[in-house]
């Protein structure tokens, strides 16, 4: 079992920035992959970035450039670097976890408002 819990949202203008937090706890040493999903009104969850276990990264077309996604394994915790940020990213940002049993895990998310 993983618990997540994120951290960091708020309200930005647009062209700011922002830094989430996901504080993993449980069966850490289980997982394969952390991801940052982000769900929007009237939209389809979309994943942002993941990171693998061994550090590979990954990110939505979208974000690439501006985003970025890092771990610390001593606090046991995934961050995601928010820079120029747009309106249209606005939403639940939730962090998820994929374990090497696939089961998956869920944050209960953390809000990002984008001002324009």
């Amino acid at each position: 079992q993983v618990l997540l819990v994120e951290s960091g949202g708020g309200l930005v203008q647009a062209g700011g920035s922002l830094r989430l937090s996901c504080a993993a706890s449980g069966s850490i040493f289980s997982i394969n992959v952390m991801s940052w999903y982000r769900q929007a009104p009237g939209k389809q969850r979309e994943r942002v970035a993941e990171i693998t276990s061994g550090g590979r990264t990954n990110y939505a077309d979208s974000v690439k450039g501006r985003f970025t996604i890092t771990k610390d394994n001593a606090k046991d915790t995934v961050y995601l670097q928010m820079n120029s940020l747009k309106p249209e990213e606005a939403g639940v940002y939730c962090c998820h976890s994929l374990d090497d049993r696939n089961c998956n895990y869920w944050g209960q998310g953390t809000q990002v408002t984008v001002s324009s």
